[in-house]
């Protein structure tokens, strides 16, 4: 599936999307206003403004890129453009078609768009399938059982096994649906291959742990150890 895309363009804008839906695609799918009562804000989740798309058959997911941190006081949704392929939606559309090719449990992207502001920022949206029946993690009715951070830990591990550096692994870039755990919000994320060494897979575990810690601490609870126990054997391979 990978590099498998039809570009649009226009004045300064680009849409990129999957062939098979080149012919009917169009810059409005991108817009959420366009889809009036379709369109539906998502309650919950990472960085960015995020709604669920039904049209028809069509469960989607369309999401705006925001930044956080210090540097969304100066502008929040506006990157600085260093071209094409550098564009956060372009090179996470990219990314999530290479997760497919190694049958990975992500997304499906749709299509990705940017607009050039100016000459030198742009704004971007990306739009993927929905996963039909998934829940957040920590909205699961099962998120504190060992079994299920177990599961966690064994998808991690899959992805790590197939060199996929997640570099915002959190609690709420977790899915559950049925018995299958999926991972979401690849934007920034790379491709490690055979780099061996335990460092960005560390990283990755480091910021999950920090993600669930301050969600137990939040709800009033002590930081998860017996779970953490069971996604690390998880992940091992092992019985907790």
């Amino acid at each position: 599936m990978a590099e498998s895309a039809h570009t649009i363009r226009s004045k300064g804008s680009a849409l990129l999307v999957r062939p098979d839906l080149a012919a009917q695609a169009s810059f409005n799918w991108m817009n959420p206003g366009w889809w009036g009562d379709k369109a539906v804000k998502v309650g919950s989740g990472g960085r960015g403004g995020a709604w669920f798309v039904t049209d028809g058959e069509r469960q989607w997911v369309l999401r705006e890129y925001w930044r956080g941190g210090l540097p969304a006081r100066v502008s929040r949704n506006t990157y600085l453009y260093t071209g094409e392929n550098n564009v956060r939606s372009i090179a996470e559309y990219r990314f999530l078609a290479r997760l497919q090719d190694f049958s990975l449990a992500a997304p499906k992207p749709v299509a990705a768009a940017y607009s050039r502001v100016a000459t030198v920022a742009y704004r971007a949206t990306i739009l993927v399938e929905r996963i039909p029946g998934a829940v957040n993690f920590p909205d699961h009715p099962l998120f504190q059982t060992t079994d299920l951070w177990r599961q966690v830990g064994a998808t991690i591990r899959r992805f790590h096994d197939a060199g996929v550096d997640h570099v915002d692994l959190n609690v709420n870039n977790i899915l559950v649906a049925g018995e299958r755990i999926h991972l979401i919000d690849f934007d920034r994320c790379r491709f490690r291959g055979n780099e061996r060494g335990w460092g960005w897979r560390g990283r990755n575990l480091v910021r999950l742990r920090r993600s669930a810690d301050k969600f137990f601490t939040s709800m009033g609870q002590s930081e998860p150890v017996e779970l953490w126990g069971a996604l690390e054997a998880g992940y091992a391979g092992t019985s907790a």
